[in-house]
């Protein structure tokens, strides 16, 4: 079994309590080491076998959790933030379903929301936000065009389209819902999607 657990936004002490504890029943943890805070690391048992991925790529990393299954060991694949956010954890998870080995995920704080807190606020503000983008620069890890800064800009402007449909009743939201559904089912594309539902939103609105 292999537990992908989020490390949390950097203090070890904002760890979930159950991250805490598979860390401490853990046989073998494999750590972003360039990421994640080696203080985490002190929760682990004298025992456990620690490997640092920043120095491994994905196949030695699914060596080390093939052979510590074969072993019967209990792994902890530690990310930081939170797994699902830019955690890379779809390749580790693909080639586990094809090796037939059981994982789970554990979430864990994200840097977003601990800014927020570092920070004192709140993104969905009542009648100010209700709405949070979550992205990034191109880097090591390019970003697709059409999720680049500006196109997301210029989604997110003609997202603003869509507030009419606060005005909206039941089955004709749910008739706006279709007509996006059906725009990205047929191109693929979601600021045609978006353009798609601003349309429909406003038409059902009434402007």
């Amino acid at each position: 079994m292999v537990d992908f657990v989020g490390a949390g936004c950097g203090a070890a002490d904002l760890i979930t309590l159950r991250g805490k504890r598979l860390i401490e029943e853990a046989d073998v943890i494999i750590y972003a080491g360039s990421l994640v805070n080696p203080e985490l690391l002190g929760f682990a048992k004298e025992s456990c076998e620690v490997h640092n991925s920043a120095y491994m790529d994905l196949d030695q990393v699914i060596s080390v959790m093939v052979k510590a299954e074969a072993d019967g060991k209990k792994i902890v694949r530690l990310h930081t933030g939170d797994p699902s956010v830019y955690g890379a954890i779809r390749e580790q998870m693909d080639r586990l379903d094809k090796l037939g080995i059981d994982y789970n995920v554990c979430p864990g704080v994200s840097s977003f929301c601990g800014a927020a807190a570092a920070l004192k606020a709140e993104y969905t503000l009542p009648e100010v936000s209700q709405t949070v983008i979550i992205t990034r620069m191109a880097g090591r890890t390019p970003v697709p065009e059409k999720e680049s800064i500006d196109r997301v800009i210029e989604a997110a402007k003609k997202a603003a389209g869509i507030l009419p449909a606060a005005k909206i009743d039941r089955n004709k939201l749910v008739e706006v819902i279709r007509a996006a559904l059906e725009q990205v089912k047929n191109t693929g594309e979601v600021e045609d999607a978006i353009d798609a539902v601003t349309a429909a939103a406003r038409k059902a609105a009434g402007f």
